[in-house]
């Protein structure tokens, strides 16, 4: 048991840094990520004020925290930040700075079924081909959208592939997704072709920033006008202005790419386990959203299929 005068000196705020370390060293978590749990805590503390003693947090004060959240937050945004908080304080107990775990009690909010954004094969095809002679960075932003749809991995994990990660003569990309967990993943022919079209681009901007005496190469494979490592925002921008000129009217960002990928792998009768292996996924479940099917799909393949469903 911990003597209560050292809890009455220990504050919530000066366990971020370290929780952020452990995050980072023992569970391989994203800087992104990271940075969202520090954001979560930091919220959380500002909510205590000067009673944020870890001797003065108990199960009371954090569903009151959470009732204040319900005020202005979706379902889904007070559940990731109550999952910030359970993995804090579980942190807390295995490190023994706690003793007990003040929101071990605290209900998860019930959130409703999330639907994603996905493209049809006609809009993903438009898009594809939306970047023209026009557009500085053709070759490189036709490569992103070709390597996006063809594999389903995330924007992060596109943005952070270095080259040696890229097997163009097979065909695989092995990507280091959430948790430091590695996946083989096969691109296609078409975004094989994008990509080595787009590499002669690639290294006249590493040259040039070499010249100008900006540094040296980088293995990055997808480079800004600087010769510097391509960010997701960049991406996202890139997505959405594309998705605009080929009169795609939904808000599209690279993750619709991803669910536009696994939506229209099932669709075409691939193996849910097969699809969650390339997604990446951990959990199964997480996978089964994406057995949705529109209704059109699902009626085709009805009438095809069921003995009672046939025209005589």
């Amino acid at each position: 048991m911990l003597h209560l005068a050292r809890i009455m000196t220990e504050r919530l705020a000066a366990y971020i840094t370290p929780f952020a370390d452990w995050l980072t060293m023992e569970k391989g978590y994203s800087p992104l990520t990271v940075v969202s749990y520090g954001r979560d805590l930091a919220e959380f503390s500002i909510f205590l004020g000067e009673e944020d003693g870890l001797d003065r947090i108990d199960m009371a004060r954090v569903r009151s925290y959470v009732y204040t959240l319900h005020r202005k937050n979706s379902s889904s945004s007070v559940a990731r930040k109550l999952s910030s908080l359970r993995t804090f304080f579980r942190y807390l107990q295995r490190t023994k700075v706690i003793d007990q775990d003040p929101i071990s009690g605290v209900a998860t909010p019930k959130q409703g079924k999330y639907i994603p954004t996905f493209l049809t094969v006609d809009e993903v095809f438009s898009l594809v081909e939306a970047p023209g002679q026009g557009d500085t960075f053709a070759a490189r932003d036709r490569a992103i959208l070709e390597l996006l749809y063809a594999t389903g991995i995330r924007v992060a994990e596109l943005v952070s592939l270095d080259m040696h990660r890229l097997d163009l003569e097979v065909g695989i990309v092995k990507v280091l997704g959430k948790g430091g967990r590695e996946r083989l993943v096969p691109m296609g022919r078409p975004a094989v072709e994008s990509i080595n079209f787009y590499l002669p681009q690639r290294q006249a901007i590493i040259a040039d920033r070499i010249s100008r005496g900006k540094g040296e190469g980088t293995e990055a494979v997808f480079l800004n006008g600087r010769g510097t490592r391509l960010t997701t925002r960049s991406v996202e921008r890139m997505v959405a202005i594309y998705a605009e000129r080929v009169g795609i009217v939904a808000r599209i960002t690279p993750h619709a790419l991803r669910h536009s990928f696994a939506t229209h792998l099932l669709e075409m009768g691939a193996d849910l386990r097969a699809v969650q292996e390339l997604l990446g996924h951990v959990s199964l479940s997480t996978t089964q959203r994406y057995t949705h099917l529109n209704m059109d799909h699902l009626m085709k393949v009805y009438d095809g299929a069921h003995p009672k469903a046939r025209k005589q």
